[in-house]
């Protein structure tokens, strides 16, 4: 919240920022007032009528029972600190706006879920404890509190996981683990939101008189599967009942949360329609899982005589091919050909160029992988109609030989 709260403040737009929260804050955060309160406590009532507060953004539902010293505190911070700052509000006669950060958590993880959540589906199976039900519960007050009071604007924002380099969840701890348990048989579906999308979108939602619940994710869903092998973590497959004793041993030793609600999701995984954050919330996501910025226009036109086809592309994760780690890879279906994207960023638009490779493939290539043993890079084409493919189908090797 400190690296948010200090975003606002430097927002012309805005008057004064003001941080309530138990702990005080580490580092500095610049023009923001903090006021040391529990928000379980009445007294954040007599905060807000005494600054005059137009504006509540509530951040403060954990994820982690360790965090706040276990699930019976944690339960207490996240619904009843969530009902006591409603029925301040409610109280409040200067309030405008209302924005509760929420999460896609609420629609739960399970072999019956539709490919896409909308806002306005429920769970297939309503969670019956955890952080799912918290945030099940704090979303049914926070609706009370909208019919109570008509006259405030009420945006409730389900942000999907949040990654990034300072970002501490049961997500981040588990794909930080050295050796990541899997669920043999299943590879979840991931979508997740830049930290930096997420003080945007909270940001944004301060900003416009918008109302309603949002879905929040960045563009594009990646597999558990190709998550791991971008950040080169070795994993090992294991039954999920298995998978959950491990779990259970690395939360008590408090390395990684693996709740039942988490092992669902990494089961199963979780997809989100964000139709509705573009088209009334008028909000964009600006990171992918690649970490690059979306662009309007195409980083380079291909001329059909170079490729009229394309197979896909891909990252090269392998240390094996040295100085060309971290390059993109695009393969041609039309032309049996691969190709190096050189990409170039001015004044925040992507551009770049395409290279071919010298290399001769018989038929057209559709899928590349980089093996996790050698490090190079696997390629399988097939021949169907419109490219210059000579064989029905072929497997290639492409090493880098320096």
């Amino acid at each position: 919240g400190r690296k948010f709260a200090r975003t606002l403040a430097a927002d012309p737009d805005v008057d004064r920022v003001i941080g309530v929260d138990v702990v005080p804050p580490r580092g500095d955060i610049g023009a923001v007032s903090f006021v040391r309160a529990d928000i379980r406590n009445p007294v954040i009532a007599k905060v807000i009528a005494k600054e005059d507060v137009d504006t509540v953004v509530h951040m403060s539902v954990i994820a982690t029972p360790g965090t706040a010293g276990g699930r019976n505190t944690m339960k207490e911070l996240n619904v009843i600190g969530t009902m006591q700052l409603l029925a301040a509000c409610q109280r409040s006669a200067s309030l405008q706006h209302l924005v509760v950060k929420s999460t896609t958590t609420v629609y739960g993880a399970s072999s019956r879920d539709p490919a896409m959540f909308t806002e306005d589906m429920q769970p297939r199976r309503a969670p019956r404890s955890g952080y799912a039900k918290d945030v099940a519960e704090i979303e049914g007050y926070v609706r009370g509190f909208a019919r109570r009071r008509p006259d405030v604007r009420v945006t409730t924002l389900r942000c999907a996981n949040v990654l990034g380099p300072d970002v501490v969840s049961p997500l981040t701890s588990y794909l930080r683990l050295p050796v990541v348990p899997t669920v043999l048989g299943y590879d979840a579906r991931l979508q997740v939101l830049h930290e930096r999308d997420l003080y945007r979108v909270l940001q944004h939602a301060v900003g416009h008189e918008v109302a309603g619940t949002f879905n929040i994710a960045g563009d594009g869903i990646l597999m558990l599967s190709q998550a791991l092998r971008r950040l080169q973590r070795p994993t090992v497959s294991m039954p999920g009942f298995a998978v959950g004793r491990v779990g259970n041993l690395l939360r008590q030793a408090r390395v990684a949360d693996f709740s039942p609600e988490q092992l669902g999701f990494l089961t199963y995984g979780r997809g989100v329609d964000t139709t509705r954050m573009r088209a009334e919330l008028g909000f964009e996501p600006t990171m992918t899982p690649n970490g690059y910025k979306w662009v309007v226009d195409p980083i380079c036109w291909l001329p059909h005589d170079f490729d009229r086809s394309a197979g896909g592309q891909n990252w090269v994760t392998s240390d094996s091919w040295g100085p060309m780690k971290g390059a993109l890879l695009h393969t041609s279906y039309g032309h049996c050909a691969l190709y190096r994207v050189l990409l170039d960023e001015v004044e925040g638009q992507l551009q770049g160029l395409v290279a071919k490779f010298p290399l001769r493939f018989e038929s057209g290539i559709m899928r590349s992988r980089f093996h996790p043993r050698d490090g190079q890079l696997y390629l399988c084409g097939l021949r169907g109609y419109d490219t210059n493919a000579v064989r029905d189908g072929g497997f290639y090797r492409v090493r880098y030989t320096g």
